[in-house]
């Protein structure tokens, strides 16, 4: 079964924690401008929002790479061809998620690929914010309700009401 990343944003406190796990599990370093997960803070709004690839069920990221370099593995994760990937950013423009953008050394698009079943960034987060969970019904409603939480807080959106 297809498994994505949630992140629940009230549990994250902007460690960035993840962000070394992921850029050590992929490029050896601590470097977190390398990692597929990112932190993104806007200290005027006094806001932490981690972005990494939700893994769509329609990716545009896909459908915009002029040489087919976003593909499904055999576990069902879109993935990049480091070797096809020509680094034109189309992906990195047609995301409106923010999921995939270009490795700033290698030049080539880099996007969570769930670390082959086990994600670095789960076993680094000690507050449980981030979770990979089956792309089911209740996990697809846990990404939906996230996903609605940041754009409430990020005015994009208002909250409903139950």
């Amino acid at each position: 079964m297809r498994e994505f990343l949630t992140i629940d944003i009230d549990l994250c406190t902007g460690c960035r924690n993840c962000e070394l796990a992921c850029s050590v599990h992929h490029t050896s370093t601590f470097n977190p401008r390398r990692a597929r997960i990112q932190v993104i803070r806007d200290e005027a709004r006094n806001l932490v929002i981690p972005v990494v690839c939700l893994q769509c069920e329609h990716p545009l990221c896909m459908e915009a790479c002029p040489t087919g370099a976003l593909d499904y593995n055999e576990a069902g994760v879109l993935t990049v061809d480091e070797a096809r990937c020509i680094g034109c950013g189309a992906c990195v423009t047609a995301c409106k998620y923010g999921g995939i953008t270009l490795d700033p050394i290698e030049r080539y698009a880099i996007k969570c690929d769930l670390c082959g079943g086990d994600p670095a960034c789960v076993a680094a987060c000690e507050y449980g914010a981030i979770q990979l969970v089956a792309a089911d019904l209740d996990g697809l409603a846990i990404r939906d309700h996230n996903i609605a939480r940041v754009a409430t807080m990020l005015g994009i959106a208002q909250e409903e009401q139950q």
